[in-house]
């Protein structure tokens, strides 16, 4: 009689779970690129690097040497490279969620008709508050103000003072995120602005691995903090946390994953559309950071274009965590206040304020 080892019987059944993942992972991908959304955005990815590449010359022409100086097509080769990073958290993301319940996010938006009204009158909103943003920064002759104040995560070398970084955090903090949360929360609880988790230790396991891996690839890429004195850590960190928290995190967050997510989920009924819509909107949301052009109406395309194909994958991939979890809160902790913008800005703040 033939008998099984334990430790072979232990293999074959991880050997079997191996394939039933990697099918599963193999009918997803093959059910995603049937549908008109992805074909769609595949296109339209395609389009915008083309662009780029035939009128960007011999460099793209915007304020940030990291983008102006490199040839065009290395630039843009570069960037696509997050795609590759973003799409490989998705898939550790699903790993670690594929066993939860689905949280039902459209469910949270109301009917259809008053989702799209909702949001349209949030996006235009958006532009309202976009062109406040950069009639007040150029008022007191700061830059624009966008979703990034002027050099974070994209260096640009232009000054920025102590008073126009704590203007643009005050702005954005006012205009995405109290104004909009208060519109929309005597309107809807918590759980309909998905505020609140549902499984917490779930989210927690989220977090915590998305962030390892996060924060091992922005110190590979800039590990410039780590070159920072004690004292400069110490006090310049949590000004950088507390900043970018108040000028983009919390916006970024109530703005596009606790108002326009879930409507966007009601009106399309698709998944893989709203990831989509999601990472375009966040994108569509930095148009005016410092370093973009609008010298010409060239420039300003170019800019308009690499925007989109800088932006789209990190806000695609909040947007997949937020469906995901059905918790707002889980991409500022594992992928926005601390990694990247913690960890690659503080230098910044440091030299802002002058901290030694």
């Amino acid at each position: 009689m033939t008998q099984l080892h334990p430790r072979s019987d232990t293999s074959a059944r991880a050997s079997g779970r191996a394939d039933r993942l990697h099918g599963q992972l193999r009918d997803l991908l093959r059910d995603l690129l049937r549908r008109r959304s992805v074909q769609t955005a595949l296109a339209a990815w395609a389009a915008t690097n083309a662009a780029l590449i035939a009128l960007g010359g011999d460099h793209l022409p915007f304020h940030a040497s990291r983008l102006a100086d490199p040839p065009t097509t290395g630039a843009v080769l570069q960037t696509n490279a997050m795609f590759v990073e973003v799409f490989a958290l998705m898939g550790v993301v699903h790993l670690l969620t594929r066993r939860r319940a689905a949280p039902d996010v459209a469910a949270r938006a109301p009917d259809r008709s008053r989702a799209a009204r909702e949001a349209a009158l949030v996006l235009g909103y958006g532009v309202l508050a976009m062109t406040g943003g950069y009639v007040v920064g150029h008022a007191f002759g700061w830059h624009a103000f966008g979703f990034h104040l002027d050099g974070m995560i994209i260096r640009t070398g232009q000054a920025v003072t102590p008073r126009e970084a704590l203007g643009w955090a005050a702005y954005n903090l006012l205009a995405y995120a109290v104004a909009p949360l208060l519109f929309f929360r005597r309107r809807y609880t918590a759980d309909q602005l998905s505020l609140r988790s549902s499984d917490r230790r779930g989210d927690l396991a989220v977090i915590a691995v998305v962030l390892v891996l996060e924060s091992t690839v922005q110190l590979l890429l800039d590990p410039a903090v780590l070159h920072l004195g004690p004292r400069q850590l110490l006090l310049g960190a949590p000004l950088t946390f507390a900043i970018s928290f108040a000028g983009t995190v919390l916006p970024t967050m109530v703005f596009v994953y606790c108002i326009l997510t879930p409507r966007y989920l009601r009106l399309t009924g698709s998944f893989a559309a709203t990831v989509i819509l999601g990472g375009l909107t966040y994108a569509t949301l930095h148009v005016l950071d410092g370093w973009t052009s609008l010298a010409s109406p060239t420039d300003a395309l170019l800019s308009a274009l690499y925007v989109l194909l800088f932006y789209s994958a990190p806000g695609m991939f909040k947007t997949f965590v937020t469906l995901r979890t059905g918790n707002a809160w889980v991409h500022v902790w594992a992928y926005h206040a601390i990694a990247p913008h913690t960890l690659i800005d503080t230098p910044m703040f440091v030299r802002i304020f002058a901290i030694r």
